[in-house]
């Protein structure tokens, strides 16, 4: 299946064979302090940048309603001034008819979060604040 927005995700985890826990990245987009000229330009406008995660969540699909449920609780959870700009998202699968826990989830996580420092995102999913995918790269 095709994921053209956080919808199709949500209702893709909800269809799986096995329960689904989602895994959630929020990131927001800096200037490295060497960036070059050019750089700050691009991301003056709007572009480029470094992704740096800003926190982390994980959800089973039954408790997320919409992209727009998930958008309203990281704004709970975000810190003044450092805004996300982006969340990747990821799905870890149950066995035998069991959805995995948080505590399941906590590891898969940090792999997540670590991959994204590292700028290893393929893996991902990445949607913009709309709830739409983006393509990185």
């Amino acid at each position: 299946m095709e994921i053209a927005s956080f919808d199709d995700l949500l209702h893709a985890a909800r269809m799986q064979p096995e329960p689904q826990r989602l895994l959630f990245v929020f990131a927001a987009a800096e200037l490295p302090d060497d960036a070059t000229p050019a750089q700050r330009a691009r991301f003056e406008a709007g572009l480029g940048g470094a992704l740096v995660p800003l926190m982390c969540v994980d959800k089973t699909p039954q408790e997320l309603a919409s992209f727009s449920a998930l958008a309203q609780e990281a704004q709970l959870f975000t810190a003044p001034g450092h805004d996300w700009a982006m969340v990747f998202a990821a799905a870890l699968p149950g066995t035998l008819n069991q959805a995995p826990t948080s505590a399941d989830a906590q590891a898969p996580l940090q792999r997540m979060v670590d991959a994204i420092k590292g700028g290893a995102h393929g893996g991902y999913i990445p949607f913009n604040r709309q709830g739409q995918p983006v393509r990185l790269g």
